[in-house]
């Protein structure tokens, strides 16, 4: 077995960190349910959006997407072939859209960040299968988080789920840790070796997110400089699905969690 690497510098939050962080992330968690329950055909992405910002500063929290880097919108709204990343700008919904809405919270300026993926209208059974596999790599990944397990071990059990049931898995995109800034060390591919990685601890918070494509996973950058679409084309659909995720004593708490969602 190899050796654990380095524990990153703030990757354990303190108590009154995670406090706020779940805090937020229970506003998170609030505001995907209702952007999941908002979105319907020839919606644009703007109202969508719109929402996304007035729920989120009705809860108390800030919009930890718009500025960041540059980024000019509350929520990635990402439509068919794009998986991440995508501008709302300019979209407008149709019914057999498959879409990914990725938005963040912040408290007291600590982070959270997670997303989900939704069918508009009546869903293919294309679809439908593509998301219950990003959910059951996600959900692999988080029950693996407790302390003492590296890190290798939760990436792999992602991997694991998306090989077996023959998706593509994104390699150039990951997870990543989270507090201060939305994306800090370590980056956390979907895909590992048992027996690697930093050994989680108590206080570690996270962000898992599997990247699956009904193509080979390769992606690439599109015109608008934001958005990454599947290299293959628009007939590629993509799914995208992403918790913030506490190391407790005793297992794993995730902050982001939609009212009633089961993990």
């Amino acid at each position: 077995m190899s050796k654990p690497v380095p524990v990153p510098a703030g990757f354990i939050k303190s108590p009154e960190a995670i406090g706020a962080m779940r805090a937020a992330g229970w506003m998170l968690g609030q505001t995907l349910q209702i952007l999941s329950a908002a979105a319907k055909p020839s919606m644009s992405g703007d109202e969508l959006d719109i929402i996304a910002r007035d729920t989120i500063r009705a809860l108390g929290g800030e919009p930890a997407f718009l500025g960041f880097e540059k980024f000019p919108s509350t929520i990635c709204l990402s439509r068919n072939d794009a998986i991440v990343h995508g501008l709302p700008t300019g979209q407008r919904l149709a019914a057999g859209d498959i879409i990914g809405i990725d938005c963040g919270v912040r408290l007291n300026g600590w982070n959270t960040d997670a997303a989900v993926t939704i069918t508009i209208g009546q869903p293919s059974g294309v679809d439908t299968n593509l998301i219950t596999a990003t959910h059951k790599a996600l959900v692999a990944g988080i029950q693996m988080v407790r302390p003492g397990v590296q890190l290798g071990e939760v990436q792999a059990a992602i991997q694991a789920v998306i090989e077996k049931l023959g998706y593509g898995l994104v390699r150039t995109l990951t997870g990543h840790g989270i507090g201060r800034s939305l994306h800090e060390a370590p980056g956390i591919p979907n895909y590992g070796t048992v027996g690697t990685g930093i050994r989680l601890e108590a206080g570690m918070v996270f962000c898992l997110e599997p990247m699956l494509t009904t193509g080979s996973g390769a992606v690439k950058t599109a015109a608008d400089g934001w958005t990454i679409v599947a290299s293959e084309g628009s007939h590629i659909r993509t799914a995208h699905q992403e918790h913030t995720i506490l190391v407790t004593e005793t297992g794993r708490e995730v902050l982001s969690a939609q009212p009633g969602e089961i993990i």
